[in-house]
């Protein structure tokens, strides 16, 4: 563990500077390309069913691979995982760019999917195991800041991007390939000692993981990122490029990247926050301001107004997921913090991958209006098991 006292500000530690790099990279897959799928549905004349695929093969891999690579994490060390996976990542993604084939397109991003699935656990197992305290909370709310200025940012170049061409916002995760240099040899953080048997180790891990507060953080990553996915980085983009709106791939970068520049705003300030309020009191309050944004959306008939609810939406988003990965943190010892996080990993990516194929169905009977209205009670339910299982 590093020291709770430090002479420079924690954001200037430069093995926590190479996480938010490998942040940005884990939030790269889905949200460069959001905007673009109005486009790439025209360009292959396929459903807004269809469409969705692209998010669900690419989110699957890790429902499966994430905590296989999580245990990994444990007994090889974080490093000979995540170097691996970002060149996967890279050389796949980029591949897509150059294909006109959509089932050759759903067939790479699949295989960027596995190299995706352990970018989203492993930085924030780092950060668990490189910070201990009110440090950890100040970590994962600069790492959920970058984490949600890089999505705005995405949508805007992939917005940028897709109006030229449809494939162009698939250049960018090339950029995986020198990060993944990057970690291999400038990484500096505290590797897991781990010499138990590996029947004990899963015995173990199982132990401290089969616990009521722990399983319900689990339920409230998996249904917050239905949400996220299903209703916000899908169907709300479609609805927006919808002919009611008939908005083009950049302004739809534009407007649902201000979701993502008051999440980061707000997340920044997690250790101030946690400071006055507890852990549980934020993660309740994000619930019922999803709730209410999503009720409101269906209601908006004037496109520059939606970025009053996407900006509220923001907020809640500012304050779930970094409380939630910290309470996570500090339950997990550092043998088994890689199973942990990469548990809570694989549904979060159960819930990317369920996002779309729910709303879809959802979509299919009740239109937009039916989407974004069983989202905001699936919010009402979560704040009712935040006030139940967390202490």
């Amino acid at each position: 563990m590093i020291e709770d006292q430090r002479k420079q500000p924690l954001y200037r530690d430069p093995n926590l500077q190479i996480v938010f790099v490998v942040t940005l990279i884990g939030v790269m897959g889905v949200s460069s390309i959001s905007p673009a799928l109005p486009a790439i549905q025209t360009a292959f004349g396929i459903s807004k069913l269809s469409v969705g695929l692209l998010i669900v093969v690419f989110t699957l891999p890790g429902v499966f691979f994430t905590p296989v690579l999580g245990v990994l994490a444990d007994r090889i060390g974080r490093k000979n995982v995540l170097v691996p996976s970002l060149l996967l990542f890279g050389i796949a993604g980029g591949a897509c760019a150059f294909v006109r084939d959509f089932n050759l397109l759903m067939t790479l991003r699949f295989v960027q999917g596995i190299g995706a699935a352990s970018l989203g656990s492993l930085n924030v197992t780092i950060i668990g195991d490189l910070y201990s305290k009110r440090q950890l909370a100040t970590a994962m709310g600069y790492n959920a800041c970058v984490l949600n200025f890089g999505v705005p940012c995405y949508l805007i170049i992939g917005g940028v991007l897709a109006s030229f061409a449809w494939y162009y916002p698939f250049v960018l995760p090339l950029i995986a390939i020198p990060v993944g240099i990057l970690v291999l040899t400038s990484l500096q953080s505290p590797e897991p000692r781990n010499g138990q048997d590996f029947k004990l180790y899963l015995r173990s891990a199982f132990q401290s993981i089969n616990d009521r507060q722990i399983l319900g953080l689990l339920s409230l990553t998996l249904f917050t990122f239905i949400i996220l996915f299903g209703a916000y980085l899908t169907y709300f983009p479609l609805l927006l490029g919808d002919e009611r709106f008939n908005a083009s791939p950049f302004l739809i970068g534009i407007i649902t990247s201000s979701m993502g520049l008051t999440t980061a705003t707000v997340s920044s300030q997690l250790g101030k926050l946690t400071a006055r309020f507890s852990k549980k009191t934020l993660i309740k309050s994000a619930f019922i301001i999803y709730a209410i944004v999503l009720l409101i959306i269906p209601f908006v008939h004037t496109i520059w107004l939606f970025f009053v609810p996407t900006v509220i939406f923001g907020i809640a988003h500012g304050v779930n997921l970094p409380s939630n990965h910290t309470l996570l943190a500090q339950l997990a010892p550092i043998e088994y913090r890689a199973a942990f996080m990469s548990l809570n990993g694989m549904v979060l990516r159960l819930g990317q991958t369920l996002g779309p194929l729910v709303m879809g169905i959802v979509f299919i009977i009740g239109g937009f209006e039916g989407a974004f209205f069983i989202s905001a009670c699936i919010s009402i339910a979560m704040f009712v098991l935040a006030s139940v299982v967390l202490k």
